[in-house]
């Protein structure tokens, strides 16, 4: 514990990373961009210089969401040449997850552009300090931990599918195991070349040249147009309410902060909050990701109309009516309920940065001479539930991923955010239950079991109370039982501050690796 700053992150080195950057007096939202560069490193199969994000920046005297992620393609007018090639990816033996890859997948990469905004909004260091630390770990190698281990093996199929992938990550045939050097020389020459000139070789430059000319080749739409017209935007976050707290988190275009805020003010209105609630209230907010919902994500007024009063009270009686009879089998209010990257960082005045940025599994597409492994999100199933390709040129990607602030009294409480596509918000969600309702410290809450409600199923990690589960299979719930944690559940990285002494804790996710550095 520590009232100087603190860092949440996927990696020790990335979390690491920042505190050094809090150390030699950077604020937090410098510690954040330190520690996502060296993500592209240390954790390169969710990130890089390929990907997208967002920051949540709270300071005493604002709230801004930094939309740097993916943008669709094709303001060239370039006919695409190829279609999406769907993978498996297993998160476990029976437990598979299609990813679809190849040039089709490619989407506008934002991560330079909007950490480079991050830098000249809200920072005080320059790019070429906080390039350092991911420069000298991308020059030197990183010695591959067992959870990025397990990154690469479950991704081998897309990550190896190239040549030049395969040279990355199984050099000699062979993939890189827990123990080995991990090495990207292209990638430490890369940020080298954005320490010294920010984002204009990426958007305007030579980089964006040769991503564009490699995605077209193999049938994408990525030109550069798609990368010259490409900015970050300034974002007023959706606010929720929960237990007295306001809860800021990622507003529209993105769908998962405003379905996070839907699910907490639900939950606000119910005594009880146990397994049949939270259950309730992930069904409900699964059910609102109707086509037309999807539409209106990008129309002017949405999120009021989404989160206005009598949209929640009618939410809320759907609620009640999922709900069993109280002594029927319903779980009692004590019940203990069970490819991204995210950073928290809190300095000493009470600033706040919560950075997610995704590759999604990426495309495959390592482009020689670049240090870009493009994304994939165009390829998403859960960024284009309706059909691929159906959104028009320019405009910003759909997305989970969710950095939350929570205030109290106006005063920081914590921020948070997590990897884990679809179950971002339900990670997110139990979370905020965990500290808030259950009153856990913040590494308690994290390491906490969860439950996750998908396409008609309940996945539960091991710990979820077996009477709730086994009173929802009697009810006809499909109930699939983890037999350990796993990052299928997400990768919550938070930091936590008591509002009376401004004293600050770090809580990492063991499923994605997760470790706290503090100052």
């Amino acid at each position: 514990m520590t009232t100087r700053g603190a860092v949440a992150a996927g990696h020790p080195l990335t979390a690491e990373a920042g505190a050094t950057i809090l150390r030699e007096g950077g604020n937090a939202v410098d510690a954040a961009i330190a520690a996502a560069l060296t993500s592209f490193v240390a954790e390169s199969p969710l990130t890089g210089l390929g990907a997208g994000g967002f920051m949540l920046v709270h300071t005493p005297e604002e709230n801004v969401l930094l939309d740097f992620f993916v943008a669709v393609p094709g303001r060239d007018g370039i006919e695409r040449g190829s279609e999406v090639v769907p993978v498996p990816v297993y998160f476990s033996e029976d437990v598979p997850q299609i990813f679809n890859v190849g040039a089709a997948s490619c989407g506008v990469p934002g991560t330079a552009a909007g950490l480079a905004e991050a830098q000249r909004s809200f920072g005080s260091m320059p790019l070429s300090e906080l390039v350092q630390p991911a420069l000298r770990h991308a020059r030197e190698g990183v010695s591959v931990n067992a959870e990025q281990a397990f990154v690469f093996q479950i991704l081998e199929p897309i990550l190896a599918r190239e040549v030049e992938g395969a040279a990355v990550y199984a050099p000699q045939g062979k993939r890189l195991v827990e123990g080995d050097v991990f090495r990207f020389p292209d990638l430490a020459d890369a940020l080298e070349l954005y320490g010294a000139e920010g984002k204009e070789p990426f958007y305007r430059g030579e980089i964006a040249r040769r991503v564009s000319e490699w995605v077209v080749e193999r049938g994408g739409t990525l030109g550069t147009g798609d990368f010259a017209s490409y900015e970050p935007i300034h974002r007023y976050p959706a606010r929720g309410r929960f237990r007295g707290r306001d809860v800021l988190t990622n507003p529209p275009p993105s769908s998962g902060g405003i379905l996070i805020a839907f699910g907490l003010d639900l939950l606000d209105r119910l005594e009880a909050v146990g397994v049949e609630e939270v259950l309730a209230v992930m069904e409900e907010a699964q059910a609102a990701r109707t086509q037309e919902f999807h539409a209106s994500l990008y129309e002017d007024g949405f999120l009021e109309r989404f989160l206005d009063r009598a949209s929640l009270d009618a939410a809320a009686e759907r609620v009640a009516e999922r709900l069993p009879p109280p002594g029927r089998g319903r779980a009692g209010p004590r019940d203990r309920l069970g490819s991204t990257t995210h950073i928290t960082v809190v300095d000493g005045d009470g600033r706040c940065a919560s950075v997610t940025c995704s590759n999604g599994t990426g495309s495959g597409l390592i482009v020689p001479g670049t240090g870009v492994h493009v994304n994939n999100m165009c390829g998403e199933e859960d960024l284009n539930p309706f059909g691929f390709h159906t959104l028009p040129a320019g405009v910003r990607m759909p997305s989970m991923m969710s950095p939350t602030v929570i205030l109290q009294r106006g005063e920081l409480e914590a921020g948070l955010g997590s990897g884990g596509s679809n179950r971002i918000r339900s990670a997110i969600l139990l979370t905020i239950i965990r500290m808030v309702v259950e009153g856990m410290d913040v590494q308690a809450a994290v390491e906490a079991p969860r439950l996750h409600f998908e396409a008609g199923a309940v996945h539960a990690e091991p710990g979820i109370d077996r009477e709730a589960l086994a009173a929802l299979e009697a009810r006809g719930y499909e109930v699939g039982r983890w037999g350990k944690r796993n990052l299928f559940f997400g990768g919550v990285h938070a930091v936590s501050r008591d509002v009376e002494t401004g004293a600050l804790s770090g809580g990492a996710d063991p499923r994605r690796g997760g470790a706290v550095a503090v100052v």
